[in-house]
């Protein structure tokens, strides 16, 4: 049974009613800024966030993390569903929503399947659409998947485009999506910046006691790695890969929160596990990862969000995938595309462990991702936009 919270009405019917849609620990952390943004400015907007819980328990964290406090759960998820279950399930469910709540707009972020509902179902409903970190395309229907169709099918949705770069917003114009559209940076950068505050507040002794296993004194590799595409061979291939930089040099531990899907664990812990300098972890919550990743000295990930996260503390980035949409970082020189291929991973992590030269070009190269102000440039825009009118 989905729950609401009580206090679900809008307080003042008069002004703009702006609702969050989404579901996923990415999607919290990118629309955290934006939301805090937009709560700033009561006397305009009323705020109501609506969390499908497509991810329960790494949303939650992210949730308390920034201290926001979902309106509306949906709780879709149960146990073996399949993406056509949860699209049905949230579909309704949002429609629920939209039709207790009437927001003059809804907010979306990114690719999720989440997102996708939230779009469609504020479509059927004939509202407006905000479309949060729009354009990013790797021109494959299947690659990420379902997350490259769910984005292409959101921006033929949506009102209002806000994508991270130029090369997104050329995207969304050679598709025929050129109206509204505005380049603002990536929110995902204003998530770091405020969340590495908050861990300073806050004091880091917990976070250096959460790692006391690890010696910093050597080459941390942070990890990441649970792409739906690179399931089976790909993924051993990874862990073939990551097995033998750590044999190969003696000052390097690496660091690996490992997803809770199976396919990921079971070739992880097969062919990762066992070793001294292998630390093999569960999940982390964002203040730990985002504080692991600042002491990090080198990144290995497949997922999109480490991609823009990591140049803004200055660590260099290689992506385990055969293609990326952020292909802004790989032309920048933040990062590096060297797929699923054993001796590919090693060479470029072997390249970057050796060469101080080639590992300071990276490290140093600038974000292309923004400079964390994107939460204020779509605040002002969409302020203009809804309140002029």
């Amino acid at each position: 049974m989905w729950r609401v919270a009580a206090r679900s009405e809008w307080l003042h019917s008069s002004m703009n009613n702006i609702l969050f849609v989404f579901g996923t620990r990415p999607e919290a952390i990118k629309l955290a800024p934006l939301i805090l943004e937009f709560k700033r400015k009561r006397s305009i907007f009323n705020v109501r966030v609506c969390v499908t819980s497509q991810h329960r328990e790494m949303l939650g964290q992210v949730l308390d993390f920034f201290r926001i406090r979902p309106d509306y759960d949906l709780d879709i998820m149960r146990s073996n569903q399949s993406v056509l279950d949860v699209a049905a399930t949230g579909l309704k469910r949002i429609e629920e929503v939209l039709t207790r709540s009437k927001p003059d707009l809804v907010i979306v972020q990114g690719d999720t399947t989440s997102t996708f509902l939230g779009a469609l179902a504020s479509f059927y409903g004939k509202i407006r659409v905000a479309h949060i970190e729009a354009g990013l395309r790797s021109f494959n229907k299947y690659a990420p998947y379902p997350e490259e169709t769910n984005r292409v099918l959101t921006s033929h949705i949506a009102d209002f485009h806000f994508a991270p770069t130029k090369k997104d917003a050329r995207n969304l114009r050679r598709e025929g999506v050129d109206e509204n559209v505005w380049v603002v940076g990536n929110t995902v950068v204003d998530a770091l910046g405020l969340g590495m505050r908050l861990i300073q507040q806050k004091g880091e002794a917990k976070y250096s006691k959460t790692f006391s296993q690890l010696d910093f004194d050597r080459k941390i590799l942070l990890v990441t790695g649970h792409r739906r595409e690179s399931f089976g061979r790909p993924f051993e291939n990874i862990c073939r890969g990551l097995r033998s930089i750590v044999e190969n040099f003696d000052d390097v531990e690496i660091v690996y929160p490992v997803h809770l899907n199976p396919n990921v664990r079971t070739p992880v812990k097969k062919i990762l596990g066992g070793h001294s300098r292998i630390h093999l972890l569960e999940p982390l919550d964002y203040p730990h990862f985002i504080w692991l990743m600042s002491r990090a000295y080198l990144i290995l990930t497949d997922s999109g969000g480490v991609q823009e996260e990591a140049p803004s503390l200055g660590k260099p980035v290689l992506v385990m995938r055969d293609v990326t949409e952020r292909t802004e970082g790989i032309g920048s020189g933040t990062a590096k595309l060297v797929g699923t291929d054993p001796a590919a991973i090693i060479k470029a992590a072997s390249t970057l462990l050796r060469n101080q030269r080639s590992y300071r070009r990276m490290s140093q190269a600038i974000n292309p991702y923004g400079d964390g102000r994107a939460s204020k440039r779509i605040l002002e825009i969409l302020t203009r936009e809804l309140c002029t009118e």
